[in-house]
């Protein structure tokens, strides 16, 4: 377990394989889960409708925090789809943290900065390509001068500030969380039994506190996507 992914060149450029892998298992995941939970939909909500429902009201509540009744319902299901994603992409690693030969076969999408930093990016320029399209060329680059034209070099300092931040944030979490439960299991296995049972409680606590950080770290993401995405849709009011 552990060590560097699987990578390979195309066209002179290099792709991660266990990215791509662990990213389409957890595209997977979710498809399979929200299928599920939406198969029998009642007027009397039920097992996997509930839970459903739940995630749906949650993150419709983090995007009615940012945006008016005009706009939130146009990126209600964005929102919704970005946190069940990167939340089922935190905790796959916990699971599926898989390894041969010295290199990474599955581990959570999450733990490598150049995917997170795609999403901050991603997240980044659909607030800039949004503010345009909805309140204008003029009027959405009169935003970096505001309050007063001398605070444009500061605005445009933290556009970049944002972008480098949002990403690493999620992924120096997941990342380190991942980390020590790979020390920990080799701790387990360096000095026979005492080590095991030393290590197991430590393993299923980290575990669960992992869970937990995974779970804050997609509220915190979403939660700065729409506020991002929000200053430059919906301006100074």
């Amino acid at each position: 377990m552990g060590g560097d992914a699987y990578t390979f060149k195309l066209f002179g450029l290099t792709f991660n394989w266990t990215n791509i892998i662990s990213g389409f298992i957890v595209c997977v995941i979710v498809f399979a889960v929200m299928y599920g939970l939406s198969r029998h939909i009642a007027m009397k909500p039920k097992g996997g409708q509930n839970v459903l429902e739940w995630l749906i009201e949650f993150t419709n509540g983090i995007v009615r925090a940012q945006f008016n009744q005009e706009t939130s319902g146009f990126f209600s299901f964005f929102i919704f789809i970005l946190f069940v994603f990167i939340f089922v992409a935190n905790q796959f690693g916990l699971i599926f943290n898989l390894g041969w030969n010295g290199h990474e076969l599955l581990r959570s999408p999450t733990a490598d900065p150049v995917v997170t930093l795609t999403f901050s990016m991603t997240t980044i320029l659909l607030s800039h390509f949004l503010g345009i399209a909805m309140r204008g060329f003029k009027n959405y680059f009169k935003g970096f001068a505001s309050p007063m034209p001398m605070m444009l070099p500061i605005n445009l300092i933290e556009e970049f500030t944002n972008f480098i931040t949002l990403g690493l944030r999620i992924f120096g979490n997941i990342y380190s969380g991942e980390l020590l439960l790979k020390l920990i299991a080799g701790m387990a296995f360096s000095h026979g039994l005492p080590t095991m049972i030393v290590s197991l409680p430590l393993e299923i606590a980290w575990q669960g506190f992992s869970v937990f950080i995974g779970a804050i770290q997609a509220y915190v993401f979403v939660t700065l996507t729409t506020v991002y995405i929000s200053q430059k849709v919906v301006g100074e009011e």
